[in-house]
């Protein structure tokens, strides 16, 4: 993704700390933040909740923050929440300079159908790579279409936008096909059962034969 003009959020200085008055922040329709990164002081800052709620719904978000009309490029690198009602109480923010490459994770989507009988089992749903802060894709498609039982995409496998580079091990299971545990009991039991009628059939031709 690229910072775009809806990316742009209006931010405020703040010096007062403490759960009491993040409550009180909170309340008022913010959201506590600290900015760090390229060597200077953490600088901690109010910012407008309902929209950065909505920003930091994608994955690795940038964020161009107008701190007292001074622009700053940040990257989300952490967001904590509340449990219960999933309120986010505090946002870690990383400096970041257009071109410059930062290490995030990001996530896997798989697309296509594999072989029918067959599902498409995703080991790790993130994989981590080397961006630029300005052009993180927001994630990595893994086509299965056709792939049959035993299949397996590794990170190495995967196509990564251009000027991504991967920096997780590169046989990193990603995806595995194979077919359904439930498939195989049933196949299993329907063999069974095929075995034990024509056991039974075998029987009852001997016991004929007999008289």
């Amino acid at each position: 993704m690229s910072t775009e003009t809806d990316n742009k959020v209006l931010a405020e200085f703040r010096e007062n700390f403490g759960k009491g008055y993040a409550r009180r922040l909170r309340a008022a329709g913010k959201i506590p933040a600290v900015i760090y990164g390229h060597g200077t002081d953490p600088v901690h800052v109010a910012l407008p909740g309902h929209q950065v709620s909505l920003l930091i719904r994608r994955a690795n978000a940038v964020l161009e923050l107008d701190l007292d009309g001074k622009s700053q490029l940040t990257l989300v690198k952490d967001v904590q929440k509340d449990p219960v009602h999933q309120i986010v109480e505090h946002i870690d923010l990383l400096v970041v300079k257009k071109g410059e490459k930062v290490e995030i994770e990001v996530p896997i989507v798989v697309v296509g159908e594999p072989f029918a009988g067959t599902i498409a089992n995703l080991d790790n749903a993130t994989v981590t790579i080397q961006a630029e802060a300005t052009h993180i894709p927001e994630h990595i498609e893994v086509d299965v279409e056709g792939l049959e039982d035993g299949a397996h995409v590794t990170a190495g496998d995967l196509k990564l936008p251009k000027g991504s580079v991967l920096v997780a091990d590169a046989e990193l299971l990603i995806v595995a096909i194979s077919v359904p545990a439930a498939t195989i009991a049933a196949e299993d039991e329907i063999a069974e059962a095929d075995a034990e009628a024509a056991a039974e059939q075998s029987e009852a031709a001997e016991e004929t034969a007999a008289e």
